[in-house]
């Protein structure tokens, strides 16, 4: 987060995605021991690095579109949101108005606030005047599907999970366990409905009511979202909470292509140029010399040694 100290310093990876396709071509190639297929693979980059560099010259890439390549594989507190922020960030600030950023997408959803402030993110990028592709391979449901409808395109893969248009809450009542063991439960509050439903008082029917009404309330505001953004969905049909695979999503107008995120990617290569960024957890010093797992490794075998050691030294101390 800009402004705030790192507890956990971390630090921005950025791969040039073509390159390292290349890269992983040739050595395909080599191990086959196609020298003809090589060949041709290396005179077709040359060739255009070559035509790369004249239009450098004359001025004429400057308007080329780049594409950015960023991850969210979201828990139910959302807590990816961390790094996605900080990658956004990076992101406004060195590209073009016209530039493309694909998120691969992962939620299956989780607490509102969260995944609202991880939608958020994605909306600053369309702010600055970058189009936002939305890829989901496995799942973006209920808090994921808000992130998702925020793209200017969401690609499913055919059995990817989206949808799940709903909002739901539940807790266990310990109100009679604690009754039948004699344990008096107080709750002192101020407001009517400061605290609704809880896990060891007494609900009563009101406070069912208005926390169900709350329900209904954030539910509103999710569909109100969605539409904003999709505008076409027919949401009597889809803000139901149920969710759907790919190849219904489609139709139902959740999606609006039908391919995974490597093959979108691949075909993006073939005429732009692709960067994937990804934040990552700097390492120390003694990770970096491999010391912190060994220590790890020997403070773990200590642990599991110290019952025998101990019977041991009670063992003598008998005798």
């Amino acid at each position: 987060m800009l402004n705030h100290p790192d507890k956990v310093p971390t630090e921005l990876k950025v791969i040039h995605l073509n390159k390292k396709q290349h890269k992983r071509r040739e050595q395909l190639l080599e191990v086959m021991n196609d020298k003809h297929g090589l060949k041709q693979l290396r005179k077709r980059l040359a060739k255009k690095a070559k035509q790369a560099l004249k239009d450098n010259l004359k001025g004429k890439d400057k308007e080329q579109k780049r594409v950015f390549v960023i991850d969210f594989h979201g828990d139910v507190k959302a807590q990816a949101v961390t790094q996605f922020r900080e990658e956004i960030s990076s992101l406004v600030s060195v590209a073009k108005s016209g530039d493309e950023v694909v998120v691969r997408l992962e939620s299956a959803g989780g607490m509102v606030h969260a995944y609202g402030l991880a939608a958020a993110q994605i909306i600053r990028l369309k702010e600055a005047g970058l189009t936002v592709t939305v890829c989901v391979d496995k799942v973006a449901a209920s808090g994921g599907y808000m992130m998702a409808c925020v793209a200017d395109k969401i690609i499913s893969a055919p059995f990817a999970v989206v949808g799940s248009i709903g909002v739901v809450a539940q807790m266990p009542n310990f109100n009679k366990w604690l009754k039948n063991h004699d344990v008096d439960y107080e709750m002192f509050t101020a407001g009517d409905y400061k605290r609704t439903v809880t896990v060891f008082g007494e609900n009563s029917d009101e406070n069912r009511a208005k926390f169900q009404e709350e329900l209904e309330q954030t539910h509103v505001l999710f569909k109100q979202f969605v539409s904003n953004y999709r505008k076409q969905l027919d949401l009597e049909k889809v803000a139901t909470g149920e969710h759907w695979y790919g190849e219904d999503a489609i139709n139902l107008g959740l999606v609006d292509e039908l391919s995974t995120s490597d093959g979108y990617l691949l075909e993006l290569m073939k005429e732009y140029q692709v960067y994937g960024l990804h934040t990552r957890k700097k390492p120390t010093v003694l990770e970096k010399l491999g010391l912190a797992q060994a220590s790890e490794t020997l403070l773990t075998t200590a642990v599991d040694k110290l019952p025998e050691f101990v019977s041991k030294v009670e063992e003598s101390y008998r005798i």
